[in-house]
């Protein structure tokens, strides 16, 4: 299984590598965890060189991230995103009523039907979720399921929220 889903992987990022959002550091090309904390140093330093200004920073990781994959709503945005529609079709169906149990030792689970999320440890599940969030563009720089939320305040205009692009 993994071997297709590297395949479909491959495809899927040939098809929508113009439209991810540039502060989504994970899984691109030449970027790691090192250039998303330098990006967001060189974003808070740049506005600190404002006399009086101050940064606040708040990190936060998405709890279970790849479970809260809705299926058909993944399925709807990579449609909007020109995904050709046999991929969209794979991946809903790759996604959807998958069953699931826990075998520990010689004793199984009953199945439980999964009707969200993406299989954790697959190697398409975190691209998945890159694309899922890839419209959460304002205000968040992101690194897979782990987010920043930066507000920079500038003496006499309050407290503001700024985009780490600018």
């Amino acid at each position: 299984m993994k071997v297709l889903e590297r395949l479909v992987s491959a495809h899927l990022r040939q098809q929508v590598k113009e439209l991810l959002d540039p502060l989504q550091f994970a899984y691109q090309p030449h970027l790691r965890v090192d250039s998303a904390v330098i990006y967001l140093l060189q974003q808070a330093h740049l506005h600190l060189d404002d006399g009086g200004s101050t940064v606040r920073i708040t990190f936060f990781d998405f709890s279970s991230a790849f479970n809260t994959i809705q299926p058909l709503l993944l399925g709807e945005k990579l449609r909007v995103m020109g995904v050709d529609t046999s991929i969209v079709s794979w991946i809903t169906d790759y996604l959807t009523d998958r069953p699931q149990f826990v075998h520990l030792g010689s004793v199984l689970s009953s199945v439980v039907v999964s009707v969200a999320g993406a299989p954790q440890g697959t190697v398409l599940s975190p691209f998945l979720f890159t694309l899922y969030t890839t419209d959460f563009q304002c205000h968040l720089q992101k690194f897979s399921d782990d987010s920043a939320v930066v507000g920079c305040i500038s003496r006499g205009k309050g407290w503001g929220v700024q985009s780490s692009g600018g």
